[in-house]
């Protein structure tokens, strides 16, 4: 991906400095430069907000050191020293990214599904270049399944994101079909 003066990425380093500690007058050369499109800016720039509320509250340090796209969905990775709780607000902030890309389109930033044609792609019906929506099991748009613990200590969580309110919703997983072993 090429970079230009204008780039929203340098621009995005350049309002949270402290979140990308790029090298002293090189923004470019940080290691967690966005490297995806233009559409999912703002929401890696509310995550950055959250972040640096947690780490502020925390004392802790962060630090991210990649932002790509892979399957069609933005994927946060970071590095750093927090408290438990401040930890998990940075996941919560994260995981909110990582579920809004799944429906934001890369290319405007618009309400978008994820597509198939080559490779996967979250795009808005103007930029889907052809590319026909991927087949999601009925119910399960949007969805996002975590499974804690091993044997009898397995709990399984299901959390649908809602675009609307940028919030998750707790789902019953027997709802989806999915039970607990």
């Amino acid at each position: 991906m090429s970079i230009s003066v204008q780039d929203w990425r340098l621009e995005l380093i350049a309002a949270h400095p402290d979140l990308f500690r790029p090298p002293a007058g090189a923004p470019e050369g940080a290691e967690g430069l966005p490297d995806c499109g233009p559409g999912w800016r703002d929401l890696i720039d509310r995550c950055c907000v959250r972040i640096r509320a947690a780490v502020d509250a925390d004392g802790g340090t962060f630090r991210f050191t990649q932002i790509k796209e892979k399957y069609g969905t933005a994927r946060l990775y970071w590095t750093g020293r927090l408290s438990p709780e401040a930890t998990a607000h940075v996941e919560e902030a994260i995981d909110l990214a990582e579920a809004r890309s799944a429906c934001t389109c890369d290319v405007c930033g618009e309400p978008g599904v994820l597509r198939t044609g080559g490779w996967l792609t979250t795009r808005c019906d103007l930029h889907a270049e052809g590319r026909a929506p991927a087949e999601i099991r009925p119910g399960f748009a949007n969805i996002h399944v975590v499974r804690y613990g091993l044997g009898a200590q397995r709990r399984i969580v299901c959390r649908r994101y809602v675009r609307d309110n940028d919030a998750f919703v707790d789902v019953d997983p027997a709802s989806l079909g999915i039970e607990e072993d």
